[in-house]
């Protein structure tokens, strides 16, 4: 296979005539190893109750700055990637919850990534939310403060995500979703490569099967963006 230079898009590279020799042949290659059309599958059922089951979910720790008598927020929510170039995120949070008020507030925030040593921590968090004044103190974490955004960040996470946010979508019946565009990030030496590539290895990172309710850590690696068309170079 013939590597693409790493500025080439994934639009690009597919407009191109050798991608789409490239995946003509692949194509051929697939539908030749299809299985029979005889083959059984199993039996398909309808759940009594319908859920957004799209395991797995990122465990993200929102921090966002407090009012000016009351504390830092620190919450757990619905969290996803919404561009990587320019880098923006997005995340979804219940009208009532303190954070959701303080993000519309101050226009700012932090994702922290936990890791597996810190889920009984974060599990503290999510089930207090609102509860309590000063979840740093009840979880036990490190507040420590971000380098772009006046929010705090919890040390014990490898990854800090630093967020302003420039649109807010009103999602009836009870949700904001946040969209935010990445001013910093920041990780533990460590992390990531030289070049600034994740090291998923060297951090216990955990996530959760939503459909379940469970934590589980990363398992075996299965494959890589852009590994049928031969590109190594897609981190987002």
């Amino acid at each position: 296979m013939v590597e693409q230079p790493k500025a080439v898009s994934r639009r690009r590279f597919l407009e191109s005539s050798s991608a789409v020799a490239l995946l003509t042949a692949l194509g051929e290659h697939v539908c030749a190893a299809d299985p029979p059309s005889g083959t059984i599958h199993p039996k398909r059922i309808s759940l009594a109750e319908p859920g957004p089951m799209l395991p797995p979910v990122p465990a993200i720790l929102l921090t966002v700055k407090g009012k000016r008598d009351g504390s830092d927020e620190i919450s757990v929510v619905w969290t996803f990637v919404v561009n990587g170039k320019p880098p923006q995120i997005g995340v979804s949070v219940h009208d009532r919850h303190v954070a959701g008020m303080l993000i519309k507030e101050h226009g700012e925030f932090v994702l922290n990534v936990p890791t597996a040593e810190i889920v009984k921590p974060f599990d503290t968090v999510d089930m207090n939310t609102g509860k309590i004044a000063d979840k740093f103190a009840l979880s036990g974490l490190t507040r420590e403060r971000a380098t772009k955004v006046d929010a705090p960040t919890v040390a014990e996470s490898p990854i800090h995500v630093e967020c302003r946010v420039f649109d807010t979508i009103p999602v009836p019946p009870v949700r904001s979703i946040f969209l935010a565009s990445v001013v910093a990030t920041t990780v533990r030496e460590g992390v990531c490569d030289e070049s600034g590539r994740l090291i998923v290895p060297a951090v216990q990172f955990f996530g959760m099967t939503a459909g379940s309710g469970e934590f589980y850590t990363m398992g075996r690696k299965v494959g890589h963006i852009g590994q049928t068309v031969g590109r190594t170079d897609i981190k987002y």
